[in-house]
């Protein structure tokens, strides 16, 4: 009797490995526009550094702007959601600890590579005009999610006056200091920033603004 051939597992269905190319796809492009700038991430580019072919990324996005505008929104939806789950594992309600780590998860979503690479995308679309509307568009989008994720974190009453506008002036504030991120290490001085907003967000929501 002749040796027994290992049962092979079942393929991978056509679905799967088609999301799975498009989700390397939109790491590598995020990756690639953070890195290299607008003028320095072509799809081909990004192809080889998802290791996919430059037909496959095609097949997926039509467009260079399809691509870099997707890859820009899904990371930032995903980066929201991981903001959203700390509030699974917050201090107490009414606590300055506990604003102190939502303010800091805040200001995470304006630094690192995800905000890097949207700025690339922001300064793109102030020179080319076929991709202005669509980064417009992309950014009022991730600043309502932003917006939202702030209110129910801190679970802010913007029905009273001037709370929306404090928890606008807390992202307003987080996105500065991404930017004061981009050119040096500014870790200290972001750290004694988040714990004085810390404390007068603390301060607005319990007086009622």
């Amino acid at each position: 009797m002749g040796a027994l051939t290992p049962a092979r597992g079942p393929k991978q269905p056509q679905q799967e490995r088609s999301r799975a190319t498009r989700l390397k796809l939109l790491e590598a492009a995020v990756s690639c526009l953070a890195e290299h700038g607008w003028s320095g991430s072509t799809v081909s580019v990004v192809a080889e550094r998802a290791g996919v072919s430059r037909g496959a990324a095609q097949h997926h996005f039509r467009t260079r702007e399809d691509l870099f505008t997707a890859a820009v929104e899904h990371v930032a939806e995903k980066r929201q959601g991981a903001v959203r789950a700390v509030a699974r594992n917050l201090p107490p309600a009414g606590s300055v600890a506990r604003t102190w780590i939502i303010v800091e998860e805040l200001v995470g979503l304006y630094t690192g590579p995800l905000f890097r690479a949207a700025l690339h995308l922001w300064v793109a679309a102030s020179d080319e005009e076929q991709l202005r509307d669509r980064v417009t568009a992309l950014e009022a989008k991730v600043g309502r999610e932003a917006h939202r994720t702030a209110v129910a974190l801190l679970e802010a009453d913007e029905a009273v006056p001037g709370v929306r506008e404090t928890v606008q002036g807390l992202l307003d504030m987080a996105r500065g200091l991404g930017l004061a991120n981009l050119l040096t290490d500014d870790t200290a001085r972001r750290d004694r920033v988040v714990a004085q907003w810390s404390k007068l967000i603390d301060a607005a929501l319990s007086a009622g603004v």
